[in-house]
C-alpha cells in the first residue's frame, strides 16, 4: 500500500513539474513572438482602419473605478485623435442586464471625443479569443490595432496572428503592481490556455451575421 501511495505521489510531482514548465514556456513563447508588434509608443503603431478595444469592467468589485478600463479608453481615444485609426470595435461581456462592457466603453469614448458613428459594438466578446476571432469573422477585419495593457496585448496579438490577421498592440498604461497582482497572476494561466485552445481549435461562443465596417 505504501509503495502505491509513493508511486502516486511521484506521478503527481512529475505532472506538477511538467505543468509548471509548460506554463513558463507558454508565457515566454507568447511574449517573445508578440514582442515586435506591441508598443507603448504611438509612433510605433502603423495606421489601420480599425482598432479592437478589449473590454473590462469600469468598476472593481468594491465599487471603485477600474484603472485598467480608463487607461484603455484613453489609449483608444489617443489613437483615434492621432489619425492612426478610423473605427473602434468595443468588444466585451454583456452577459447580464446590469453589466455591459461594450456600452460602458462606448459612452466613455464619446466623453473622450470619439464620434459615436466611429464606434462599433461587439456584445459577444466574452473572452479574448472571442473578441479577436470575431473581429475577423464577423467584422471582416484582417488588419487590427489591439488596445489593452501590455500583458493582455501580448496574448491578443499572438492569437490574432495565429488566426491569420496582421495585428499590432497599442499598450495602455498599466496599473501599479500591487493593484494588478491578481490580474497578472491569472494571465500566466491564460497564456498557457492559448495553446490548448489553438490545439483544440476552440471557436468563439457566438457567431452571427457579418457586420460591414464602412
Amino acid at each position: 500500500m505504501k509503495k502505491i501511495i509513493k508511486n502516486i505521489f511521484k506521478i503527481f510531482l512529475l505532472l506538477l513539474v511538467a505543468g509548471i514548465i509548460f506554463i513558463a514556456w507558454a508565457n515566454y513563447s507568447i511574449k517573445k513572438e508578440s514582442e515586435p508588434f506591441v508598443s507603448y509608443h504611438i509612433t510605433d503603431i502603423p495606421e489601420a482602419k480599425t482598432a479592437l478595444l478589449l473590454g473590462t469592467g469600469k468598476t472593481l468589485s468594491n465599487g471603485t473605478p477600474n484603472a485598467y478600463f480608463y487607461n484603455r479608453i484613453k489609449a483608444a481615444a489617443d489613437l483615434y485623435k492621432n489619425g492612426k485609426i478610423q473605427y473602434i470595435i468595443v468588444s466585451g461581456d454583456n452577459s447580464t442586464k446590469d453589466y455591459n462592457e461594450p456600452e460602458d466603453m462606448q459612452l466613455a469614448l464619446i466623453q473622450e471625443g470619439v464620434p459615436q458613428d466611429k464606434i462599433i459594438m461587439d456584445h459577444a466578446g466574452f473572452r479574448t479569443l472571442d473578441s479577436v476571432v470575431r473581429a475577423k469573422d464577423i467584422f471582416g477585419q484582417t488588419k487590427l490595432i489591439i488596445i489593452s495593457q501590455k500583458f493582455h496585448n501580448e496574448r491578443a496579438v499572438f492569437l490574432a496572428r495565429k488566426n491569420g490577421m496582421e495585428a499590432f498592440g497599442y499598450n495602455a498604461a498599466d496599473v501599479n503592481k500591487y493593484a494588478g497582482l491578481k490580474t497578472n497572476l491569472r494571465e500566466y494561466f491564460a497564456k498557457a490556455k492559448v495553446y490548448w485552445d489553438l490545439l483544440l481549435g476552440v471557436e468563439p461562443k457566438f457567431g452571427g451575421e457579418k457586420i460591414v465596417i464602412p
